[in-house]
Parts: structure tokens; C-alpha cells; sequence
């Protein structure tokens, strides 16, 4: 398989407080990773790395064959590897296509008719074609999730980011937020999908990976993470998730 990204030896640290400890990690092309673990484990900090919307304090990331420097392209580096929020952070005065056009039209340079014939199809696909003239504050948590996505996939990542996308919506709403994410990975996208969806993580990911204390403490197939757990920290924290007996 190709690897388009590595993580070596990632660290992070907010004054003497280690997040992040020594993590290494390789994602293949069409890959979907699910990250678990409970609160506070580093899991959203890794992703914020990642997109540099945080500096880690030491480590290597190789993307797309290039190693990320202090010369690297920021704004070309999100473009390439999209993140999608828990709260949406949609432009609340622009529609729902206006959001998805702001990108590709100012940061590259596509025609204000190419991005829309793109935003439309996107559109479409995360089931909201009736919905594009709507602005935020008419749209469910669901539907802005959906838009969340749709702005993110107009720039055409390689590799999509997605941090605790359903966590602050309505339980009767998440499903709509998972089936459009599913569909992304029947469909081959690389995905990094860190979510508290213990069944969703089991369903689509082709690896899980379990955080806790900033370090990766086991990994592997769904199968062998939630049925052969190794670790012991592993095996409680699933029995409190996931059988909901107390830790």
C-alpha cells in the first residue's frame, strides 16, 4: 500500500503539561483510521497537529513524501489534508453554498462558476441539494455538519481530518453525519476520524487506534481492538464505553 502519511516521534506540550508523547503512526492511501480514546487522551490534539493548527514541541511528519519544515506552505498543507470540526465553524452570513465556494475561490484561485458547479455536486452527495440557498441558523446540527463536510471535500483533500464530528449534535441526528462519512470511506477517502461512535468505529475503519495519557497504547483491525483487546487499559476502557460497566 502507499503511504501518504508518517508520524515520527510527535510530541506536545502546553507548558509542563505532555499531551502528546512520542506518537508514531502511518496512514495508507484509502485508509480509514479510527481514533479512540477517553477524554483528554490527546486525540483531537494529534489531529490539531497534524493541520498545524497547533505546534508540536517535537517530531517528524512526512506528507505526501515531504517532510513538513518551517518553510512549508501552511495554507497549502490544509488544503491537501482538510479538517472537519465538532462545532461546524460555518461563516454564519453566508449560505450554505457560499460557505463551500469561499475556499477553492480565494485560496485556489477556482473560477466563482467552477466552485459553484463543484459546490452543488458536493452538495448532492452529503444529501442537502434542496438546502443551498439556507444560512446556518436555518439549518439542523445535522445539516450544518453535512455543509462542514461538503466545504472541506471543495478543496479536494488528500486526507481528511475529522474531530468529534457528531459530538455535539442531537443523538436523532448523528446517523445522517456517519452515513455520509461511511459512504466517504466505501468510496476510498484517506481518513484520521476520531470519534466516541464505539459500533461506527467498528463498522467503517479499517484500523483503530486507542489513545490514552498522549500515547498510542494498542492499535489494530476492529476486530482485534474491540473482540482481542491486549491491553488492559484497553479492555477497561471498552467495558466502560461500550458495556457501560464503571471504570
Amino acid at each position: 500500500m502507499t503511504e501518504i502519511l508518517r508520524i515520527e516521534n510527535l510530541s506536545m506540550a502546553f507548558g509542563k503539561h505532555e499531551v502528546l508523547r512520542g506518537i508514531d503512526l502511518s496512514v495508507n492511501v484509502g485508509e480509514s483510521i479510527a481514533i479512540i480514546g477517553p477524554s483528554g487522551s490527546g486525540k483531537s490534539t494529534l489531529l490539531r497537529c497534524l493541520n498545524r493548527l497547533e505546534k508540536p514541541s517535537a517530531g517528524r511528519m512526512i506528507f505526501e513524501g515531504k517532510e513538513f519544515t518551517p518553510a512549508t506552505d501552511i495554507n497549502a498543507l490544509r488544503a491537501r489534508m482538510g479538517m472537519v470540526f465538532q462545532n461546524f465553524n460555518l461563516f454564519p452570513h453566508k449560505t450554505a453554498l457560499g460557505n463551500i465556494i469561499e475556499a477553492p475561490i480565494h485560496v485556489t484561485k477556482l473560477s466563482r462558476d467552477e466552485a459553484l458547479v463543484r459546490a452543488r455536486v458536493l452538495l448532492e452527495r452529503v444529501g442537502l441539494a434542496d438546502r443551498a440557498d439556507a444560512f446556518p441558523s436555518q439549518l439542523s446540527g445535522g445539516q450544518k455538519q453535512r455543509v462542514a463536510i461538503a466545504r472541506c471535500l471543495a478543496m479536494e483533500p488528500r486526507l481528511l481530518l475529522l474531530d468529534e464530528v457528531t459530538s455535539a449534535l442531537d443523538p436523532e441526528l448523528v446517523g445522517e453525519v456517519l452515513a455520509v462519512i461511511r459512504d466517504l470511506a466505501k468510496q476510498g477517502m484517506t481518513m484520521l476520524i476520531v470519534t466516541h461512535e464505539m459500533s461506527f468505529a467498528r463498522d467503517v475503519a479499517d484500523r483503530v487506534v486507542f489513545m490514552d495519557g498522549g500515547v498510542i497504547v494498542e492499535q489494530g483491525t476492529p476486530a482485534e481492538i474491540f473482540s482481542r483487546p491486549k491491553n488492559e487499559r484497553l479492555r477497561r476502557f471498552l467495558r466502560a464505553v461500550v458495556d457501560r460497566q464503571p471504570i
